[in-house]
């Protein structure tokens, strides 16, 4: 078995998320690297979960019966966990949502009905990236549309990473809202958050960061990254679906409007009008994804009791051998950073002339667990030239063996396509 500097005890660690136990087509055990899409989940938060379900499940904040309290009690200790697992300086700075996707279009919503100074109109611009995925495209894309703003992007170079040779051109004192990914999901590029934010702060800017692909990976702090709003969801990072959190500067969250109305965001209400509740419940319309978020602080409490720092030192080592091994495959080409600094543990690749649906069937009979297509970010795809890519992504339960799995299933493509 190869043997890595810095990897975690992996195979002690998958004995906690049964799903990877699974035997697959024709005897075959299954090889997940679909982590960027979704991370699977331990028994510590499906346990969580159940006992959720089985002794404390009721609406939370407003009963005063005992399963009600209970349940407020576990919902609002997520919150706190959420809060300590980012170091953000305010537990009421953290908003739960169902995804990050929601998380972005709730601050472009804000932004498009705010008040003066933070206000989206047609005398300000919007800056994204190239490399973001649509859900941090489209929601700009709706709102330029609605108010008249000016949609403004960095592009890409040819290794992957920000062009931003003209960033005081692209970020000018026009520009309402900077919104970028830390980590690309189909590129696996880390961006240089302190030069984007400074200038961003040079001439007024909000900065909003998705970090849907680093809150997973690495210790993330809000507090040092210095933007006003970050993003990320929980069903990456070992916790369930359907719970996303917005982190926003409290300042920022009391001076901006609410997206979405009804109960639990208010303080009164009659037929003329309404007062809100204080942040984050005023961000937290209706009956909220309740159990969601007592899964999402078992998650948090899973991977803190590992350490962030250690499962980012496992996922360097083991993406840097990965791109070692797949630059032996005969005509395989990665998308992106080709060595393992500065970039995450997902891998984008075209492999000749096979196009990658056809790659990932044929792997997928193996056993191997793999995402094809544009992965939610086809401008990337239009900037190389490329229909779409096969992308093998890697966690903390991930090996080495795994990863010579991949490759040797790509041999196997190879043959199976002549």
């Amino acid at each position: 078995m190869t043997q890595l500097p810095g990897l975690l005890d992996a195979e002690a660690i998958r004995k906690d998320f049964p799903i990877l136990d699974r035997v697959l087509h024709d005897g075959k055990k299954l090889v997940y690297l679909d982590n960027a899409a979704t991370s699977q989940t331990p028994r510590q938060v499906i346990d969580v979960l159940s006992e959720y379900y089985e002794q404390h499940n009721a609406n939370v904040h407003r009963g005063v019966h005992v399963l009600a309290e209970e349940a407020t009690e576990l919902y609002e200790g997520a919150r706190d966990k959420v809060a300590a697992f980012i170091n953000a300086p305010s537990r009421n700075e953290v908003i739960f949502t169902k995804n990050a996707s929601e998380s972005l279009n709730l601050v472009a919503n804000m932004l498009g009905w705010a008040d003066e100074p933070y206000r989206v109109d047609s005398d300000t611009e919007i800056v994204i990236t190239e490399m973001e995925h649509h859900s941090n495209i489209v929601p700009w894309q709706l709102l330029a549309q609605r108010t008249g703003a000016k949609l403004k992007w960095f592009g890409l170079t040819d290794d992957g990473r920000l062009d931003l040779s003209r960033i005081d051109e692209v970020i000018t004192p026009k520009t309402k809202i900077v919104s970028f990914v830390l980590v690309s999901n189909i590129l696996g590029t880390f961006n240089p958050v302190e030069a984007i934010v400074r200038r961003a702060q040079e001439v007024g800017a909000l900065v909003l960061i998705d970090a849907s692909q680093a809150a997973p990976h690495m210790a993330l702090d809000v507090q040092a990254l210095q933007a006003d709003f970050v993003a990320f969801t929980g069903h990456k990072m070992c916790g369930p679906t359907g719970i996303g959190v917005l982190w926003g500067r409290q300042e920022l969250l009391e001076d901006l409007p609410p997206f979405l109305g009804g109960g639990e965001m208010i303080e009164t209400v009659s037929m003329s009008s309404s007062t809100y509740a204080p942040a984050p419940h005023k961000f937290e319309a209706g009956t909220p994804p309740i159990a969601q978020a007592v899964g999402l602080g078992a998650a948090v409490d899973y991977l803190s009791a590992i350490g962030m720092d250690k499962i980012a030192a496992h996922e360097h080592a083991l993406t840097e051998y990965a791109i070692q091994r797949l630059q032996e495959v005969p005509d395989l080409r990665i998308i992106g950073p080709t060595t393992a600094e500065d970039r995450g543990a997902a891998i984008s690749f075209t492999l000749g002339d096979i196009h990658p649906h056809d790659v990932g069937q044929v792997l997928d009979e193996q056993g191997i667990a793999v995402r094809v297509g544009h992965h939610c970010a086809r401008p990337v795809c239009l900037r190389y030239g490329i229909p779409a890519t096969t992308r093998a992504s890697f966690y903390l339960y991930s090996t080495p063996a795994e990863v010579d799995a991949l490759v040797d299933g790509l041999e196997h493509v190879r043959n199976f396509f002549g």
